[in-house]
């Protein structure tokens, strides 16, 4: 690889510096350019090779520059690449066909845009039009988007943009057994945290709002895993109201928790599901699907010019044969027992390492003083030494102390072993 080839990080940085918006911020003190990918590795434009533990933030799950995908969708390319979704073409219905079957219970209808933002926001205007009603509960640190709505009912603060807030939006207590928002205990809370929803649409609503939307695994709010039990508790009280549940699947879709959709591991069956990210594999494409009464509300006229296009559609389409082709949920579930038993181990020789959690290959280790306060400071430090020594790792939480893991699911045990005893050395030498 000739390094010469590219601009390198000092001169993106100040190309960005003038025509980028100052919004968009970059992990790292010491950033690399990266220029090749391939399924789980990144190289620089030095020519250094990376262990990608972060896949993109869950976006990358059959790994990068995958054949198997690329492939399929650069002969479409060759061939037809976009026409709009108001002319008829066959990718896409084949595609949401192929969603209908895979997604839980009866959800049957899609439609299909780019981001999972659009997603989002599309699933939150559905539940408007069926039920009447723009009254919508989230919840407090899930994130949802970078549109209007989508920032508004996220209930992260850096990530609410907006100086002034879409109105009847009501925030529930997150699921976060770890700093439970309650002050309760797991094992005596008796879900404390979903009764708090009946709560607020008894006091804060019109009694009937029209939606619930909740991420299955809060990623940005640090991995943070809901108990058993918890969807089911409140999709009872929602039916009881006429409110809608819908399920954000955007980062944990597509075996990336051990099943095929994160909320499979509830039970529960959302009326509306929104999902992005890896259902293209890199290539922009996202959805919302819903059940057939719910999605027959929507007669208005709707389009999405870029959404579903034969290329992405084709990516799409492939990403669902590779999984299926090599169980990736299997994998991720195997692998991701793995990964917490390590991570857990190194929690017992490492106080820093306060909790771990997650499902399948969407795990977090969270970084803790000896007050049990969060150590976002230290967590940065760590990830600056760790990419030096070619490993990418996310992070995330509310104050950015939480080690992500989400890699792309073609990754080896031994690469979570060389991850895992890499990690060790660093917190060792660190005296953490």
């Amino acid at each position: 690889m000739n390094a010469k080839a590219y601009i390198g990080p000092a001169a993106i940085l100040e190309k960005k510096k003038k025509y980028i918006m100052p919004c968009l911020a970059h992990f790292y003190k010491d950033p690399q350019e990266f220029v090749k990918g391939s399924m789980q590795y990144l190289w620089d434009s030095n020519g250094k090779k990376y262990l990608d533990c972060y896949a993109g933030v869950s976006v990358m799950n059959c790994g990068h520059a995958n054949p198997d995908i690329v492939g399929p969708a650069t002969e479409q390319a060759k061939t037809l690449q976009h026409v709009c979704n108001i002319y008829l073409t066959e990718n896409f219905v084949n595609l949401a066909e192929r969603l209908a079957a895979v997604t839980p219970g009866t959800l049957q209808k899609s439609f299909f845009c780019s981001t999972g933002s659009e997603a989002t926001e599309g699933a939150l205007l559905l539940a408007e039009v069926a039920r009447s009603n723009s009254e919508i509960i989230a919840l407090r640190q899930g994130l949802h988007g970078r549109t209007k709505l989508g920032m508004s009912v996220t209930g992260l603060t850096m990530w609410r943009t907006a100086p002034t807030p879409v109105g009847g939006i009501h925030f529930a207590p997150n699921p976060y057994c770890y700093r439970c928002p309650l002050g309760k205990k797991p094992d005596t809370c008796d879900l404390a945290c979903a009764n708090a929803v009946e709560d607020l649409i008894k006091t804060a609503t019109s009694g009937h709002p029209g939606a619930y939307i909740a991420e299955t695994i809060q990623g940005n709010a640090g991995i943070v895993v809901p108990p058993k039990g918890y969807f089911q508790r409140v999709k009872e009280i929602l039916d009881q109201y006429g409110t809608l549940l819908i399920i954000d699947e955007v980062q944990t879709g597509f075996a990336r928790t051990g099943k095929m959709f994160g909320i499979e591991h509830y039970g529960v069956t959302p009326d509306i599901m929104c999902m992005a990210k890896a259902l293209g594999n890199g290539f922009p494409i996202s959805a919302f699907i819903a059940k057939p009464e719910i999605a027959d509300t929507y007669t208005r006229p709707g389009a999405s010019t870029l959404g579903g296009n034969p290329v992405s559609s084709t990516a799409g389409l492939a990403v669902l044969d590779y999984i299926e082709t090599h169980d990736l949920a299997a994998r991720a579930e195997s692998l991701g027992k793995t990964l917490r038993a390590g991570l857990r181990r190194l929690q017992e020789t490492h106080p820093v390492i306060g909790d771990v959690r997650g499902l399948g290959l969407m795990d977090g280790a969270e970084f803790i003083h000896a007050d049990g306060s969060p150590a976002p400071e230290l967590l940065d430090d760590v990830l600056e030494e760790m990419k030096d020594r070619g490993y990418i790792i996310g992070k995330n939480g509310v104050v950015r102390n939480v080690m992500a893991f989400q890699p792309p699911l073609v990754i080896t045990e031994e690469n979570l072993t060389q991850v895992l005893d890499e990690l060790d050395c660093v917190l060792t030498a660190k005296k953490l």
